[in-house]
C-alpha cells in the first residue's frame, strides 16, 4: 500500500461506458438517457478533464444541486509502477445533458489517498467488489454494488486507450460504475470503498457535498 502525493497527477482520464456485460451497460445508458444524455458514439470511450480536479478532501464544493457522484476504481501510473484506488466521478447532470465533457470538468474528482499496487491485486482481480452509499438525512443508503468484473479489466483499458499495455507515469484513470439502486440522484455525502475479500482490506473515502448557489 502506498500514499498518493500531491503533484503525482498530471494526466487524468475519465473511462466511460466500460461495462463488460451488455446487459448491464445498457442498463448504466438508459439511467442516463432518462437525464437526457444522450447515448455515446462508441464504447468505451475516454474523456480528458483536467489533474487539479482530484482531491481527497472530505468537503467539495459544486454549483446547484444537480450533482451527484458514482463509485469507481481508480487506475494510477506513477514512477513506482501501477496502482488501483477508488474514487467518485461526481458530476453535474444538468449539464451532462448538454455536453458530457464539459460536466465532467466541472466538479471534483474525489479519491481516496491509499491505493493497492496492481500486481498484488492480478492473481485474484476477479473477487474485488465496488460498493457506494448516499447519505441523506441522517440516513446511509445503499446505491452501488457488484464486483469489478462488471467493469473492463484494467489492462483491457490501457491497451483500448493507448494502443499500448501500459499508460503514460503521472496518468490516473476512473475505469467506470456500476448501476445504481433506486435511479441517479443527489446526496449530502457519499462514501465509496473497495474492498479485497481475498487480503481482508478495504480501501474508502466519504466526502461532503456542498452545494453553492447558482447566481441568474
Amino acid at each position: 500500500m502506498r500514499t498518493l502525493r500531491a503533484g503525482e497527477v498530471t494526466d487524468l482520464v475519465i473511462a466511460g461506458w466500460t461495462g463488460r456485460d451488455a446487459a448491464a451497460l445498457e442498463a448504466h445508458i438508459r439511467e442516463l438517457e432518462a437525464l437526457g444524455v444522450k447515448r455515446p458514439s462508441r464504447t468505451p470511450i475516454f474523456y480528458r478533464v483536467g489533474a487539479s480536479l482530484l482531491s481527497s478532501a472530505e468537503t467539495i464544493q459544486v454549483a446547484g444541486e444537480n450533482s451527484s457522484g458514482e463509485g469507481e476504481f481508480v487506475l494510477y501510473s506513477l514512477p513506482d509502477g501501477l496502482w488501483i484506488g477508488v474514487g467518485s466521478d461526481h458530476t453535474d447532470r444538468k449539464l451532462e445533458a448538454i455536453d458530457v465533457t464539459l460536466s465532467k470538468q466541472l466538479c471534483p474528482k474525489p479519491v481516496a489517498s491509499q491505493l493497492w499496487r496492481l500486481a498484488d491485486l492480478l492473481p485474484h482481480w476477479d473477487r474485488l467488489r465496488l460498493r457506494s452509499w448516499l447519505h441523506v438525512r441522517g440516513d446511509r443508503v445503499l446505491y452501488q454494488e457488484g464486483p469489478v468484473t462488471a467493469m473492463k479489466h484494467p489492462e483491457e483499458l490501457m491497451q483500448r486507450y493507448t494502443g499500448t499495455a501500459g499508460l503514460r507515469p503521472g496518468t490516473a484513470m476512473f475505469c467506470g460504475t456500476l448501476a445504481v439502486h433506486g435511479g441517479v440522484r443527489s446526496a449530502e455525502a457519499f462514501e465509496i470503498e473497495l474492498e479485497d475479500p481475498e487480503l481482508g482490506r478495504r480501501l474508502s473515502h466519504r466526502y461532503r457535498i456542498e452545494n453553492l448557489p447558482v447566481i441568474a
